[in-house]
């Protein structure tokens, strides 16, 4: 089963240069920032909180999310991407499992949230088969889904 071979690793010396040569599909590439930006991006805001996706032993995915409440009172997920040679094998949505159990942890936990442009499917498919809903919040481009947390 894929989600025994899934895990999150916080990213450190021995697997951040794996993640900076992940690419996503062409068609996903108009929506999400380079990683090596978001690695370079949490090393200026130390609330975000970036993690390796191995499945096996191998790097295959990205995530970043910020350890502090932002817009809508939630947790923001800030990235998350798993390289077009793994897609399509449940392994984004495991790993965003994972992520979320390590989110609900974080103090006054009530709602995650993370925001992307509404053309991008594999997206929307991912959030909502994991009980996020749209509310009708927007920033900019982007929607913004929440997840709901229940203690």
């Amino acid at each position: 089963m894929i989600e025994e071979n899934v895990k999150i690793v916080e990213l450190n010396a021995e697997n951040w240069y794996d993640c900076c040569k992940l690419e996503v599909s062409t068609e996903q590439k108009e929506y999400l920032e380079p990683n090596a930006v978001s690695i370079a991006q949490s090393k200026f805001e130390p609330t975000l909180k970036p993690y390796a996706i191995y499945f096996k032993d191998i790097v295959v995915g990205f995530l970043m999310y910020n350890s502090v409440q932002e817009e809508l009172d939630g947790y923001w997920v800030y990235r998350i991407m798993v390289d077009k040679k793994f897609q399509g094998k449940g392994i984004g949505k495991a790993a965003t499992k994972l992520m979320i159990s390590e989110m609900v942890k974080l103090p006054n936990s009530k709602k995650i949230v993370v925001g992307y442009h509404p053309e991008n499917l594999g997206a929307h498919n991912l959030y909502s088969s994991l009980g996020f809903i749209d509310n009708g919040d927007r920033f900019g481009k982007e929607m913004a889904v929440v997840k709901n947390i229940t203690e």
